[in-house]
C-alpha cells in the first residue's frame, strides 16, 4: 500500500526518527515519503497528529 501524508503534518519528525528509510523532512519543513521501509507502520501509528496513512 502507498503511504500518504496529509495536510495535518506539523513536521515534528517522529516519523523520521522511527523510519528514516521511509520519511524525511522536506525543504518546506514537513515530512515527505521517500520509501516504504520495515518500520513504516510503526511510524504511521506513532504520528501524533494522525497525518500518515497507508
Amino acid at each position: 500500500m502507498a503511504l500518504k501524508i496529509n495536510e495535518d503534518c506539523t513536521g515534528c519528525g517522529v516519523c523520521v526518527d522511527i523510519a528514516p528509510d521511509t520519511f524525511k523532512i522536506g525543504d518546506d519543513g514537513l515530512a515527505k515519503v521517500i520509501g516504504n521501509g520495515p518500520k513504516a507502520q510503526e511510524a504511521v501509528d506513532s504520528c501524533p497528529v494522525g497525518a500518515i496513512s497507508m
